[in-house]
């Protein structure tokens, strides 16, 4: 499953691949688009799965391409990081990159103003194919920024709420919550105190709490992070204060911060067979659709449930929705072979049977409107709440910045220090934490 030390990775990635992307000279997008792509032809193509059945999954799917391109053949190198993948954009030359495909979403911001890679809206015109009506709304709006279209979708991620069946029975709960009110009530019912700590926690509401990072928690609220001058909206939109407001009753309702991170410091490793959700020292666990698997190969002892996260209540009718984020791709700026880089990303971001079959293999959500229809999916049937999340059109993502995903990690900030108690005025916060959103992003630009 790529997900599990990409998320691990993902910060030191982003912060590696802005400062790489920031000095970055890479020419005129689609200077070099002036190949014939029916010629025989060789390109490189640069990704970041490791591990062998995902290095056996890439090669499935590059095999499918060739039988439908036999004159294009690919070079392959995996286990690409971003700060490798961005100094070869830098540079060019022969073994540079003509396709790459990232984990990190946070920086399509950088990709597209800096011209590392080329705007594909030209291409997807050239075929005739409407991004729009072709990828999932929140997948179709992460992969662009200011206008252009850098990026495409290379299957996906999605949030949802998994749940310990047993525990929920035991709780006298014959339900998984839909609203964050009910979520609440469950999560303390689920709560059994023992000594200092819990013999079970209804829910890990802190920061630190693997997936419960602020994005996550906002996504439910459905915020606008960017104002339409690209201000942040930080201390604008109610979502966040609501968002801010609901964690931190969470933390308190459960214990405290205190007490809660005590817990938390002997619990088991995020991706290891301990993690506490399988264990069932937490009853209740936000996380990707990969947590599925992984848990069930730690043979839990209780039945697992999975549903979409609850909303707020007045938003009641939304029930459904997710965060989504997700692998990308793209076309170097400095590839003198667009065209038939063009072919290779088309092929495998939206033929439908690559894509299924790609996400078959890897177990992730596939990336197209058509492949989360196709009958030929293999998935357990708790998977399908991902699917449906990913097709949700209520479903939201995080924006792309021009200086990559700084905002998020200066939001996120200041939701530890909130939730620790260290910042109080939640009002005054947000709108400091508004002002250094704007000051980086100005700096960036």
């Amino acid at each position: 499953m790529p997900e599990v030390p990409r998320k691990a990775a993902l910060a030191l990635a982003a912060s590696a691949a802005m400062a790489l992307l920031a000095t970055a000279c890479t020419g005129q997008p689609n200077s070099g688009a002036n190949d014939d792509a029916s010629k025989d032809t060789t390109i490189n193509f640069w990704h970041a799965w490791s591990d062998p059945s995902e290095v056996k999954a890439v090669t499935s799917l590059i095999d499918g391409f060739r039988k439908a391109h036999p004159n294009i053949r690919v070079n392959v190198v995996g286990n690409m990081t971003d700060d490798k993948i961005n100094q070869a954009l830098r540079t060019g030359g022969d073994k540079a990159p003509d396709v790459i495909s990232s984990f990190t979403t946070n920086n399509v911001g950088k990709f597209c103003s800096s011209g590392a890679l080329v705007d594909l809206n030209p291409f997807f015109e050239k075929t005739d194919t409407d991004p729009e009506k072709t990828f999932p709304k929140a997948m179709n709006e992460y992969t662009q920024f200011d206008g252009k279209r850098c990026t495409v979708p290379l299957l996906g991620d999605a949030y949802g709420l998994y749940y310990n069946k047993d525990a929920f029975a035991a709780a006298g709960i014959e339900n998984p919550p839909r609203t964050w009110s009910e979520f609440e009530t469950d999560a303390k019912k689920l709560t059994i105190p023992q000594g200092d700590g819990y013999r079970q926690l209804g829910f890990m509401p802190d920061y630190h709490g693997w997936e419960s990072t602020t994005e996550h928690y906002f996504a439910q609220f459905s915020p606008a992070y960017f104002d339409s001058s690209g201000k942040s909206n930080l201390a604008k939109d109610p979502a966040f204060e609501k968002g801010f407001t609901l964690q931190k009753r969470l933390v308190d309702e459960l214990g405290g911060y205190r007490k809660l991170e005590q817990y938390r410091a002997t619990l088991g490793d995020e991706w290891g067979p301990k993690h506490p959700f399988h264990t069932g020292q937490v009853a209740m666990q936000l996380d990707g659709e990969w947590r599925l698997g992984m848990a069930e190969e730690a043979k839990p002892e209780f039945e697992i449930g999975v549903a979409p996260l609850p909303v707020p209540d007045d938003q009641a009718d939304q029930y459904g929705k997710g965060y989504i984020t997700g692998t990308i791709a793209g076309i170097a700026a400095t590839s003198k072979k667009q065209n038939a880089a063009w072919e290779l990303v088309r092929y495998i971001t939206t033929d439908t049977d690559a894509v299924v079959g790609f996400a078959n293999d890897i177990h992730n959500v596939p990336s197209t409107l058509a492949a989360l229809k196709s009958p030929k999916l293999k998935y357990d049937p708790r998977f399908k709440t991902f699917l449906d999340i990913a097709a949700n059109p209520y479903s939201t993502t995080t924006p792309a910045s021009v200086n990559g995903g700084q905002y998020l990690v200066t939001i996120q900030q200041f939701g530890y220090d909130y939730e620790s108690g260290r910042a109080k005025d939640l009002k005054a916060g947000l709108l400091r934490t508004a002002q250094q959103i704007d000051t980086d992003i100005a700096q960036a630009k």
